[in-house]
């Protein structure tokens, strides 16, 4: 029989030698696991069942040495082309996708010349795959109305053959799918744009707008996709509805801001449901970060001002501005309902619990960066504000339909204003953690983390989960790290590919893996990847 019960060690045991180069194929190849963390059964060996197979990879994808597999570049940067290339980044499986929202060229749609720099901030998204271990660019989007100031590619997000790329200062008052974006009637309305990939080829499929597109409303500040579902944060809409599908027909809380769902049926897209929070409020912003996964989704709304603590406490009333809370909803049928009201277990003013959120089936995690306690690593004091603005990162878990805070994350080099939890993202039993401001001069993986030789350079970190306790399992920084880098402003995570964005740094390379090495570029940005080292895979159990 197959192995059983994975185990890893120094040293290599001949007789399952076999195996482990089986594994290693698949991993190098990358094939084992498709879009949104699914497997492709055509992968699996024969006798083994898929939950098994998952937990192997999972396994593989914990304990195996990490180290950057490659250095991102966009393919038109320039030296004045300040791109923040980095500024987002999502990945599923062996596609990765990067946000560069202020890139400048007049180019529309898939693959359009990227030569020129005539339409600032028009913005960008670059589409790279992986094949045998290698990276390389596949696509250059751009919107199909692409115009000065749109900042396509401030969000983006990706699922198997489907990414998803919010442009939130388009300008168009169409409303809905597929309306007309040839106008400019409705400044800084928002939009996403909708791409899917048949044989290695992108297309746009759908242009969204929000169901009620008003100025100055920002849809698209935040995209989330899974399978045929899609979720648009637009932190400024201003309607007082509550709840699920309430009255959007109206401005008189601004700023409380609006998340919205779209699915697919066979190629079409068509608005869900329409979601504010239970308690909105004006200027909480909800929607400023947004993810999902199947049937559940999560909404970060930073600016959210309860006091409540923990799960679904007293929401009613505004004593801690700024402390932040984040929302659960959950799909049954086509019918979306809030399920849980989350906030920290040491709800402070100006933590902003609710920046950063992420999901993964029964796992939520929500960042903090503006919180302020001095602990380090998992579960410490969080009753103290001795390190303010270092930041922190909560992980929720549900059990049928109830959830409860299963971890208190915080950074093993906490700082004061390390911003801890500007990003988070999970796979599975995997969280990784953005520090952007963080100030090391290590480069790589668990360098030297215990100096601030390197203002604002940034650092990631990666924690795992075994048996509900979690663990931080290692400490990214880039490796040519630099001053004002912002490494860590964007983090996303699959089946043990990690990518860190970091829209402030300034080399000239273009492409993947260029010269890292000087800053002639300011502002062009960077993003790294990372991948695991199966070299030391083995197998406690015979198989046969």
């Amino acid at each position: 029989m197959f192995a059983r019960n994975l185990k890893f060690y120094i040293q290599c045991n001949l007789k399952k030698i076999a195996l482990s180069l089986l594994l290693l194929t698949l991993l190098v190849s990358g094939s084992a696991l498709a879009g949104n963390d699914q497997v492709q059964a055509e992968f699996i060996p024969s006798d083994v069942s898929v939950a098994e197979w998952e937990n192997i990879q999972q396994q593989i994808a914990v304990n195996s040495d990490l180290q950057q597999q490659a250095y991102l570049k966009p393919s038109n940067n320039g030296v004045s082309d300040y791109y923040n290339f980095g500024w987002s980044v999502a990945v599923s499986g062996d596609t990765l996708v990067v946000g560069a929202y202020r890139e400048a060229s007049n180019a529309t749609g898939v693959n359009g010349d990227e030569t020129d720099n005539s339409i600032v901030s028009a913005g960008a998204a670059y589409v790279f795959t992986r094949a045998n271990g290698i990276w390389s660019q596949q696509a250059y989007l751009k919107a199909s109305n692409s115009e000065r100031s749109d900042q396509f590619g401030y969000s983006v997000a990706i699922s198997g053959n489907t990414i998803v790329v919010g442009a939130r200062s388009e300008d168009s008052d169409a409303t809905g799918v597929n309306g007309d974006e040839t106008n400019n009637l409705n400044q800084t309305s928002g939009a996403a744009y909708v791409f899917t990939r048949s044989n290695g080829i992108w297309s746009q499929q759908a242009y969204l707008k929000a169901s009620n597109t008003r100025a100055l409303d920002f849809f698209g500040f935040s995209v989330a996709i899974s399978g045929d579902s899609i979720v648009v944060g637009s932190i400024r809409e201003d309607s007082d509805a509550t709840g699920v599908n309430g009255d959007e027909d109206n401005e008189l809380a601004g700023n409380s801001g609006a998340a919205y769902v779209f699915t697919r049926s066979n190629g079409t897209w068509t608005q869900q449901a329409y979601l504010k929070a239970s308690n909105t409020g004006t200027n909480d912003e909800f929607g400023l970060s947004v993810a999902i996964s199947a049937d559940t989704l999560v909404v970060g709304a930073y600016q959210e001002d309860s006091n409540a603590i923990g799960v679904n406490g007293d929401e009613g009333n505004n004593l801690y501005p700024y402390a932040g809370a984040a929302y659960v909803f959950a799909r049954t049928g086509t019918t979306w309902s809030q399920q849980a009201y989350l906030k920290a277990s040491n709800t402070a003013v100006l933590d902003r619990f609710g920046y950063s959120v992420a999901i993964s089936e029964d796992t939520v995690v929500v960042g903090a960066y503006g919180e302020d306690s001095d602990a380090v690593g998992v579960n410490g004091d969080d009753a103290n504000d001795n390190s303010e603005g270092s930041g922190a990162v909560y992980v929720f878990t549900r059990a049928g339909t109830e959830w409860s805070q299963q971890a208190y994350l915080k950074a093993s080099n906490n700082d004061a204003g390390d911003n801890f939890g500007f990003s988070v993202a999970i796979s599975d039993e995997e969280i990784v953690v953005g520090a952007n401001f963080e100030e090391s001069n290590a480069t790589g993986v668990n360098g030297d983390e215990n100096n601030n030789l390197t203002s604002n350079s940034g650092a990631a970190y990666i924690f795992t989960r075994s048996a509900s306790v979690w663990d931080q399992q290692a400490y990214l920084k880039a490796s040519n790290t630099g001053a004002s880098d912002y490494y860590g402003r964007s983090v996303a995570i699959s089946a043990g590919t990690v990518i860190v964005g970091t829209p402030g740094e300034a080399s000239n390379a273009s492409g993947v893996d260029g010269n890292g090495a000087d800053n002639s570029a300011t502002g062009s940005g960077a993003s790294y990847v990372y991948g695991i080292s199966p070299g030391n895979l083995i197998f406690t159990d015979s198989f046969e």
